[in-house]
């Protein structure tokens, strides 16, 4: 690999910060086997529709999750599997501590 420029350090360390959070990591993991719309995101983490929304937004954001609109019901899945990836590795790393 070679050295990253700082832009790339920069979008790297907000991949990490997205997903260093427990709710936000949640609602990736929730999201690995397809797409879901609030409510069934909501109902997978136990938190309320509301503090979901916003961290979909944060995530949609950094370009972790993407959404779709299907009438009035938008449904969120992730921008790419690369995430998981990422994921997979961290969890292999947890369990070879």
């Amino acid at each position: 690999m070679e050295n990253p420029t700082i832009q790339e350090v920069e979008s790297v360390s907000r991949i990490f910060k997205m997903l260093s959070d427990m709710t936000r990591l949640k609602i990736v993991l929730t999201l690995k086997n397809g797409e879901k719309n609030v409510t069934s995101i909501a109902q997978a983490v136990l938190m309320e529709q509301s503090a979901v929304s916003h961290q979909l937004k944060l995530l949609r954001e950094n370009s972790i999750v993407k959404s779709r609109r299907e009438g009035k019901t938008i449904y969120y899945s992730l921008d790419d599997h690369h995430v998981l990836d990422i994921l997979e590795q961290t969890f292999k790393h947890i369990h070879h501590l």
